[in-house]
């Protein structure tokens, strides 16, 4: 061997990168797909903030019931 490594002995040139096809569609496939990301993420968020408030009031609804509970228990004549 000459010093060449193992890549140079089997290089024949530059890769060739396929060439992209031009859509004739109204945008680009990201635009199409950002467009789709976005809608669902604004529905994920709408789910999640009405989700966080009912968890909230129920942890409040929860936490009042054991604050009577303890009340009624311990006003007893």
């Amino acid at each position: 061997m000459n010093g060449d490594s193992w890549a140079d002995q089997w290089d024949n040139g530059p890769d060739r990168l396929p060439e992209k096809k031009k859509s004739t569609g109204g945008g680009t496939t990201a635009a199409k797909y950002g467009k789709k990301v976005g809608e669902s993420l604004g529905k994920t968020k709408s789910v999640a903030s009405t989700g966080v408030k009912k968890i909230k009031e129920g942890t409040a609804v929860g936490l009042q019931w054991i604050k009577q509970k303890y009340h009624k228990t311990t006003n007893k004549p």
